[in-house]
């Protein structure tokens, strides 16, 4: 009988955040970078060869539209290990700036057997966008392979590659043991992509604690502080490194990022000095310490004000030429799992902790309800358009209950256009009966049959919290409450606010909107991740 195959997962997989990567896959791809590691240490050239692609049939496209040395040349180097075909785009003479869109590029570049993408970009999303758009593409045109796309960093929103090669030098120097870490993170926070992919990666590690060391001018976005908590890592926050060693609990590991002035305003930027200053080691520090502490940094330092600075190269505190070197073996790894050569022996087990999109967020609620043992129907209560008792028709109440009038009246606008509720009736904004400082609105559609699924289902998402009652005969006859859904997409006047997102109307991309909903109850941007209150996604009037 012959070996039953099991399909690779990663083959056609994409990298556009840390977290397409589960913990599972992360160890695994850490094992195998172990293995070639080790195999390379040790000139065992059976084993090493065993790791290549030797495939020219699969094509290579590093698309850098942000200048980078460490990251194309460290891709480049793992694609020539694995003997495949490797292309760049000329992006000074590209057609991006013949105003082709990225999706038409990218559709045309995958079209001509290329199929892993390597890209960094100033937008941000870039890859998760093009890895829903080359799906339809691949479809549509019976492609006989699913492009990968490999995010090398978008914006200020993460650089899921550096991610996977930090990691694997922590663990490293951690003994190969993911029980705990305790990490200090220096530098740019605000700016610092690398550090913004560790919220989610970090969850490698059991344990997390995490110092957040900058001054309040690049200190971590509060989106990201909020992603550690969620993600139960400890986190503390200090202005400068002289702050942080007048405390005992210091880190063995200081993962330090550099000043990216070429982001940063004139204000910010008029403070320097003093801002390098916060976040620069000296030789005064050292005594604080740690035995067996180790410094981390992406890597360029800045030659003239390092954070690190170069009488540190030689002592045991060097741990960022070690982390550079590793990133080739990691993306070496990285490369033959997505193109299938690596993985056929993964196994992981399902966590049946999968969220669906079909969460019952439209709750029906009962007319009658008891209290104390004493029931009281809902079918007795009434409304009224001014003195006028409404006989049939809908009335949606509680709309942004608690908000300032104007901010009442703007949302009901919304909601008007959104399900296209113009004609007779009125919006108002009244007084709630539970507390008479808190203000509610309630719109009045009088004749009107009843919302669909469907419109419940968009109202849901444009005034979580509101009820639908349905007036048959002058009393309440249905009753739904809408809770916050865990997916709002395909909506007219959807928009993410922030302008650097691929998906903001500014950039003329024709990117769907679409955002899931966080543990916290906000929702965040599946392109950028930029997380926004329900009331902030949308554009005045649905345009």
């Amino acid at each position: 009988m012959g070996t039953k195959f099991r399909r690779n997962k990663f083959k056609g997989k994409s990298l556009t955040v840390i977290n397409d990567l589960s913990k599972e896959e992360r160890l695994y791809l850490f094992r195998k970078a172990r293995e070639l590691k080790s195999a390379m240490n040790n000139g065992d050239s059976k084993v090493i060869d065993s790791f290549r692609i030797n495939n020219q049939n699969v094509g290579l496209y590093e698309v850098f539209l942000e200048d980078s040395t460490r990251t194309r040349e460290s891709f480049k180097n793992a694609a020539k290990f694995h003997n495949i075909k490797v292309s760049s785009l000329n992006t000074d003479s590209s057609s991006f700036n013949k105003g082709e869109s990225y999706s038409d590029t990218f559709n045309t570049l995958a079209g001509y057997d290329n199929n892993l993408f390597i890209i960094r970009s100033k937008l941000e999303g870039v890859c998760r966008w093009l890895e829903h758009s080359a799906a339809e593409y691949t479809t549509r045109n019976n492609l006989k392979f699913t492009p990968s796309f490999i995010n090398a960093g978008d914006g200020k929103h993460e650089h899921p590659t550096q991610e996977l090669l930090d990691e694997f030098t922590f663990l490293e120097d951690n003994n190969w043991e993911t029980e705990s870490i305790h990490i200090a993170l220096v530098g740019d926070l605000f700016h610092g992509r690398t550090v913004h992919s560790k919220a989610d990666g970090l969850t490698t590690f059991r344990q997390v604690s995490v110092d957040l060391i900058a001054p309040e001018e690049l200190a971590l976005p509060e989106d990201y502080i909020g992603r550690m908590e969620g993600n139960g890592f400890a986190v503390r926050e200090f202005s400068s490194i002289d702050e942080y060693l007048k405390q005992k609990n210091i880190a063995d590991k200081w993962y330090f990022t550099r000043l990216q002035l070429e982001r940063m305003g004139d204000r910010v930027l008029q403070k320097q000095h003093e801002l390098r200053k916060a976040i620069t080691f000296s030789e005064e520090f050292l005594d604080f310490l740690k035995p067996g502490t180790c410094f981390y940094h992406p890597l360029p330092r800045n030659k003239i004000h390092p954070v690190i600075p170069a009488f540190l190269d030689s002592t045991q505190l060097n741990g960022w030429e070690r982390q550079s070197a590793n990133g080739m073996i990691v993306r070496i790894i990285l490369l033959g799992m997505f193109s299938g050569h690596i993985g056929n022996d993964f196994t992981q087990k399902l966590s049946g902790n999968t969220e669906s999109d079909n969460e019952q967020f439209i709750e029906f609620v009962p007319l009658t309800v008891s209290a104390g043992g004493k029931g009281r129907s809902n079918k007795e209560k009434h409304y009224s358009e001014g003195v006028r008792p409404i006989a049939d028709g809908i009335v949606i109440d509680h709309i942004c209950k608690g908000e300032s009038s104007g901010e009442i009246r703007q949302h009901m606008t919304q909601i008007v256009s959104l399900l296209d509720l113009h004609g007779k009736g009125g919006e108002w904004v009244s007084t709630s009966k539970q507390s008479r400082d808190s203000l509610k609105g309630i719109i009045f559609r009088p004749g009107h049959d009843g919302l669909s699924i469907s419109d419940m289902k968009r109202l849901a998402a444009v005034s979580p919290g509101s009820t639908i009652n349905i007036i048959r005969k002058g009393a309440v006859q249905k009753k739904y409450r809408l809770h916050l859904p865990p997916k709002i997409y395909n909506l007219r006047g959807l928009s993410c606010s922030n302008s650097a997102c691929i998906s903001h109307p500014d950039h003329h991309e024709l990117v769907p909107a679409c955002f899931n909903r966080t543990a916290k109850g906000l929702l965040a941007c599946e392109y950028c991740g930029k997380s926004h209150t329900f009331k902030e996604i949308w554009t005045q009037g649905g345009k």
